[in-house]
């Protein structure tokens, strides 16, 4: 008996023995230099970054999930659909662009990541230089073997915008601006001819004072829809990038446009030597200013409209907009 009580208080001791050491241990630990294996703040910043982007990536694919479940559409991708895919083989990196979502800077950037040394300030680079189609080389461009190796090894990433504002920006952009004479003739004299009574001559022929209201119409009829895929600057990003069929690394927002273009730079490894460039906030398409240009359209223009990108708003976590009569 006495033998068992030994072995009992021999246990407790080493046991107390031991606490005491681990609580001593903690004291003292505060005061080491860090292991490490330990975050830095710059690690602790990135492993934030990198449960925000897990976050949106997984919205995506629950998105994905869901309208594949209810949708009888079945496809795959042909090379076709992959020419909105620009490739940065030195830094194997691939962006998908969607024009009204800072695409021309990205375009810029990635002519910087590209250029071997050519370019190293991406303001630099003028605009129009920007959507050369051949100074960036695109997926499209590459054997089906090749397409499917970068596809499965390079890091992918797009940036998108809250739907509406993009749409109201493209309309500004390509319909209320002279220079974009182009757009007036090749889209405007249409919506002219098919959606405005009584068109003057002039409007007929040149299309320079299409009306938001026109636009929409235009946008959600039918007969847009048989005519083929809308044009890019207002094709949906689910049209345009495949998140679908293609599992994208990095989601970024417009909304926080600099901090996640910087984020994806210094994944890259170039953080250190490239900045993404800032962006004039001045004249940008606000909640405000679309809100403004959806007032003056009918309900069933924006319940017609909604639908159409609705996908775009669930697969991004865009909320509805609270200025939409849906009801």
């Amino acid at each position: 008996m006495s033998r068992i009580c030994r072995m009992v208080f021999a246990t407790c001791l080493g046991s107390f023995i031991l606490v005491i050491f681990y609580f001593q241990s903690i004291n003292v630990s505060s005061f080491l230099p860090l292991p490490p294996n330990l975050f830095l703040p710059e690690q602790l910043e990135l492993s934030g970054a990198a449960v925000l982007h897990q976050a949106r990536r997984d919205q995506v694919v629950d998105s994905c999930r869901v309208y594949s479940a209810s949708s009888r559409k079945r496809r795959v991708l042909t090379p076709g659909d992959l020419k909105h895919l620009v490739v940065d083989e030195d830094h194997e990196l691939i962006y998908c662009y969607v024009p009204k979502v800072a695409c021309t800077n990205w375009k810029r950037v990635m002519m910087v990541l590209t250029g071997r040394g050519k370019y190293s300030d991406p303001m630099e680079i003028p605009s129009n230089e920007a959507h050369v189609p051949s100074n960036l080389k695109t997926l499209n461009q590459y054997s089906i073997a090749e397409i499917n190796h970068r596809l499965k090894n390079y890091f992918k990433f797009l940036f998108v915008r809250e739907p509406f504002e993009r749409l109201v920006s493209a309309y500004r952009n390509k319909f209320t601006l002279k220079y974009n004479s182009s757009f007036h003739k090749r889209f405007g004299t249409r919506i002219v001819r098919r959606y405005r009574k009584n068109a003057t001559q002039d409007a007929l022929v040149n299309g320079a004072d299409v009306k938001f209201k026109e636009f929409t119409e235009y946008l959600v009829d039918p007969a847009t829809q048989r005519d083929g895929p809308l044009n890019e600057h207002w094709q949906t990003v689910y049209q345009l990038c495949h998140p679908c069929h293609i599992h994208y690394d990095l989601v970024g927002k417009y909304e926080t446009l600099e901090e996640d273009a910087n984020y994806v730079l210094r994944l890259v490894g170039v953080g250190n030597s490239l900045r993404f460039p800032s962006y004039a906030k001045s004249t940008r398409t606000t909640d405000t200013m679309t809100a403004q240009f959806f007032s003056n359209i009918s309900t069933q223009q924006q319940i017609q409209l909604y639908q159409l990108y609705k996908l775009d708003f669930l697969m991004f976590n865009y909320s509805t907009p609270s200025y939409l009569r849906l009801d």
